[in-house]
């Protein structure tokens, strides 16, 4: 399977990091093109991936093309490219572009699949919003979501979804970041190194997470089993409550759909 990249941001290495890294595809199966050709080959160096100089370059032989470039700037590319991406087979990751958006502007034949992923690809734990309404043939859609597979969780939205989907999964990392900050400012401030406070909080999210992945308990019941009468995880539970934590978490979310 070979892959074209169309930008070569955070989003599009951390996908070509993911599969270089577990193995899913070789250095030769990722072309990418990115109008900074320096940053594009030092990038290339670092991770793996082929860079090209043309956008045409990288999806001459794709068997996709991954849309990855600013959202602002696809028109403008699907224009340069014309026929070159007729009877292509096409992963828009680009926030805003789905499959009736993209129907409206792309050549006779081509095909698409918006997928909305996360950062965390690069280490295989990402998470991977596919929209289900697909024009994709379906040998080429279970190709797509077995690669997918092979970095993280491939979840299956309808198109209503996929904004709220995007807020939680795309977003969300950003505000696990600041909450692994805050938890190591504490630890430090309390006489671990920062080192020690990072992996230790770190570690911890890891492990509370893949508790209730794999147990599926509701995370109020895992909550409650470490909460003693009187003990120190209820006193800090209150002090989160009376913080409004679990409603500014609610918020972030909000303030992300309002704006839209």
């Amino acid at each position: 399977m070979k892959l074209g990249f169309i930008g070569m941001g955070n989003m599009a290495q951390a996908l070509a990091n993911g599969f270089l890294a577990a193995g899913a595809l070789a250095a030769k199966d990722i072309r990418a093109y990115a109008p900074n050709q320096q940053k594009l080959a030092a990038n290339a160096k670092k991770i793996g991936f082929l860079p090209v100089g043309t956008a045409a370059e990288a999806v001459a032989d794709a068997d996709f093309v991954f849309m990855a470039c600013k959202p602002a700037q696809i028109a403008q590319v699907i224009t340069d490219l014309g026929d070159a991406l007729a009877g292509k087979a096409i992963v828009s990751v680009a926030l805003g572009w789905d499959l009736a958006r993209y129907e409206a502007v792309l050549p006779q034949g081509a095909r698409v699949q918006f997928v909305m992923p996360n950062t965390p690809a690069a280490v295989s734990e990402g998470v991977f919003l596919f929209e289900a309404a697909t024009t994709l043939l379906a040998d080429e859609f279970d190709a797509l979501r077995a690669l997918f597979g092979k970095i993280g969780t491939v979840i299956m939205l309808t198109s209503a979804q996929m904004g709220i989907g995007g807020a939680i999964a795309g977003c969300g990392p950003a505000f696990v970041d600041m909450m692994i900050e805050a938890f190591a400012d504490a630890g430090v401030r309390y006489g671990l190194t920062r080192e020690q406070a990072l992996v230790m909080t770190s570690q911890m999210v890891l492990g509370a997470a893949k508790l209730q992945l794999v147990t599926g308990k509701h995370p109020g019941e895992l909550k409650d089993a470490v909460c003693s009468p009187g003990g120190s995880t209820i006193r800090g539970v209150a002090a989160l409550e009376e913080a409004g934590f679990r409603a500014n978490c609610i918020s972030a979310i909000t303030a992300i759909m309002e704006k839209k």
